[in-house]
């Protein structure tokens, strides 16, 4: 039987919240497909990094941006959470207060820095600032209880 030691836990958490970001982005992709202007969340950045209007911004490249990204943040949540769990010590209160600076960072982010370059009419400046926050809310919904899951999972083993 497989026993995983102090030392390999932490990166096994890393690589089950890869796997755990699969599915939050896949469930964050469901959430857009039924938000108004969730579709074009994927555009701004591609629109940003290609000087372009977000209409008009390669789908292709949005895709790959936001597949990258969704699948980065999962090591990125249990990276802020083995922080947190260094300083409070593992509990429900990390994954929550971890789950919390985690929203704060993605939507501080998209909203500070990514939408503000677009030129983008203020109505619908505000419908894409609304469909970001719920569904990067859907992601850390789905996200913190797989990872969480898989963190019992690892010490149970």
């Amino acid at each position: 039987m497989f026993e995983p030691t102090g030392s390999l836990v932490a990166p096994l958490r890393i690589l089950l919240a890869l796997l755990a970001a699969v599915l939050a982005t896949l469930a964050m992709d469901l959430v857009m497909a039924r938000v108004p202007e969730g579709r074009a969340l994927t555009l701004v950045p591609a629109a940003v990094l290609t000087e372009r209007t977000v209409d008009a911004a390669p789908g292709r490249l949005a895709a790959v941006v936001h597949y990258v990204a969704g699948l980065l943040t999962g090591p990125l949540y249990v990276v802020l959470l083995l922080l947190v769990e260094g300083v409070l010590g593992p509990s429900p209160v990390a994954y929550v207060l971890s789950t919390a600076v985690l929203f704060a960072l993605m939507t501080g982010f998209f909203l500070g820095v990514v939408l503000p370059l677009p030129a983008l009419p203020r109505g619908r400046r505000a419908a894409l600032r609304r469909a970001w926050v719920v569904t990067a809310a859907a992601y850390l919904l789905v996200l913190t209880p797989l990872v969480w899951a898989g963190g019992r999972a690892l010490t149970a083993v």
